[in-house]
């Protein structure tokens, strides 16, 4: 019998991500700082607005671009919070997450063998993505030196003929990395040099300690060629309700909505009820669980730097990426021993591409208490192996 599965399909690397998973899943008293969503439960209130939609009876598909009710509420809310204004009507689409929109948008602007910068360390399905839509990622490392923030420069020395997109994700998944003004306004001047398009994933906009967010599509001149990816997930602890959106222009969003169309259908209709309540209703906790997560950010940055793993200070998202060159092993090593020696889960940095060799990242989407005694457990691993 012939092999079935498709070349692309095999040529596609495993998620460096669950092996860890699957490792700490065989052992007892693993304090995990690997898994990249909120430890918080959705907020009580908008359970509820979930679940009386339910009881209503509202289980059947809704409109493929998302209820009105939710696109209007997300066109209020990036207004409030960008000044941006985008027509429900059909500038704004209401996807499975982030991660569907991430494809939709890069199926939508690419055709085979075009190219897409991708800035790394980067989450691990950003390559991955482009490779599926049979588009090539082309990877653009970044330096701590630069506290992991690509640069107009960088960018610039990637560039061919065949460039189409430029793939951003600030807050950054890996590292942590925001964006300065100035990095952005590089990034910006590139893409209209060159005539390209940026997909922005901005899925923790919201969680940035002691700078103000800007979206990319605010930049003078940037709103007419980007396409912004965010949802409720990160913000609202609200991962599971499986609830994104995309916006863009008319002309690329009829595109997205198309693909939309045939792929998905509608995204979850309780899902969706629930995201309208958080979007309306729930400042209050996401800037209750922000300052958590800060006090958090500041232990286990600190924490590192104390045990000698370096560590630039993230300033949006729950990660920290610190250097492991004082352990004297590679990232994978320290993983793997530091698991089997102290039940502590964290994830390589070249899981998340080439550039993030030598680095770890650290979740602090956990207890404060677990965090502590992580931080315990790595000191004695560190006088072993330090």
């Amino acid at each position: 019998m012939r092999n079935f599965i498709s070349d692309s399909v095999q040529q596609l690397r495993p998620s460096g991500i669950r092996k860890y998973f699957d490792i700490a899943a065989t052992m007892d008293d693993v304090i995990s700082l690997g898994i990249g969503e909120p430890d918080f439960v959705t907020p009580e209130h908008i359970i509820d607005k979930g679940i009386e939609s339910l009881r209503a009876g509202q289980t059947r598909y809704t409109s493929n671009s998302g209820t009105q009710e939710l696109r209007e509420g997300i066109s209020a809310y990036i207004e409030r919070l960008y000044g941006l204004h985008y027509n429900p009507d059909n500038q704004i689409l209401v996807t499975v997450g982030v991660s569907e929109g991430f494809w939709l948008a890069l199926k939508t602007v690419t055709n085979p063998g075009d190219e897409v910068l991708v800035p790394e360390p980067c989450f691990v399905s950003n390559a991955a993505a482009v490779h599926m839509t049979g588009a090539i990622p082309v990877p653009v490392k970044t330096l701590v030196e630069d506290n992991f923030q690509v640069t107009g420069a960088m960018l610039e020395a990637a560039i061919t003929p065949r460039t189409k997109a430029i793939l951003i994700n600030y807050p950054n998944n890996p590292t942590g990395a925001v964006l300065s003004q100035e990095r952005m306004l590089e990034i910006a001047a590139v893409a209209e040099k060159h005539d390209l398009v940026v997909i922005s994933d901005e899925i923790y906009e919201r969680l940035v300690y002691g700078i103000q967010y800007k979206s990319f599509a605010s930049l003078p001149g940037m709103y007419n060629r980007t396409i912004v990816l965010s949802g409720v997930s990160k913000s609202f602890a609200m991962t599971g309700w499986r609830i994104g959106y995309a916006v863009s222009t008319p002309e690329i969003m009829a595109g997205i909505r198309k693909l939309h169309q045939y792929l998905i259908m509608s995204a979850p209709t309780m899902g969706q009820v629930a995201a309208l309540a958080a979007l309306q209703y729930g400042e209050d906790d996401v800037e209750s669980m922000r300052q958590q997560y800060d006090t958090r950010r500041k232990t286990i940055v600190g924490g590192f730097n104390e045990l000698g793993l370096t560590c630039f200070e993230p300033r949006g998202a729950f990660y920290a990426f610190p250097s492991i060159a004082a352990s004297g092993m590679s990232d994978e090593q320290f993983c793997e021993t530091l698991l089997k020696e102290e039940r502590v889960a964290m994830i390589p940095g070249n899981a998340f591409g080439e550039s993030g060799r030598g680095f770890v990242r650290a979740s602090y989407a956990t207890s404060l208490e677990n965090i502590e005694e992580a931080l315990e457990r790595i000191a004695r691993f560190m006088r072993r192996h330090g």
